[in-house]
């Protein structure tokens, strides 16, 4: 069997957890998340906790088996404690703020970046170069996360750009003169 998959997903208390069919609903304090299933893995909630098995041994289906029991874990922690990713902007002039529904970035184009926040999606700005991206879908956080950074990937010979909080960046070393 799959290490992960055949791992039990513990549900606590404010959650309720609903199998029909291959659709997976998951409902707790900080909202709801669907998902659906590939035909080859069965999902069933027995007491407290919810179980995955899958079809056959086959390669495909020991991988989408592990796949959706982590998928299932997922959404069970988003709805209780939701997630989040922090994103730094490194370098002279590069700021963000909240303009309505979207986030303004000047990251050192000729033009700012309007960026419409999705929905489901909370961003907050923490002084100017603090970005907070919070919500209850893992997927979407990092999704959306990564999208920000690729406005500006941090460079490696100064660091500027949008990096994420706990990013290292290698450094490079610059030119050097010959004499």
């Amino acid at each position: 069997m799959s290490r992960i998959g055949k791992l039990p997903i513990a549900i606590p208390r404010a959650v309720t957890v609903r199998v029909d069919g291959q659709t997976i609903s998951v409902q707790g304090p900080k909202g709801k998340l669907d998902l659906t299933a590939h035909p080859a893995v069965s999902v069933a909630v027995q007491e407290q906790e919810v179980r995955c098995q899958r079809a056959s041994d086959e390669r495909a289906h020991k991988a989408l088996h592990g796949l959706t029991r982590s998928l299932i874990a997922n959404m069970v922690e988003g709805v209780t404690q939701g997630f989040e990713r922090r994103l730094e902007l490194v370098g002279v002039g590069y700021r963000a703020q909240m303009l309505g529904p979207s986030l303004s970035l000047a990251l050192g184009y000729s033009h700012p970046i309007v960026f419409p926040v999705p929905p489901g999606i909370k961003i907050e700005v923490k002084d100017q170069t603090q970005i907070t991206v919070s919500g209850i879908d893992k997927q979407l956080v990092g999704a959306v996360a990564a999208k920000l950074r690729s406005f500006r990937p941090p460079e490696p010979y100064k660091g500027k750009g949008v990096k994420y909080a706990e990013e290292r960046i290698r450094r490079k070393a610059g030119k050097t003169g010959a004499k």
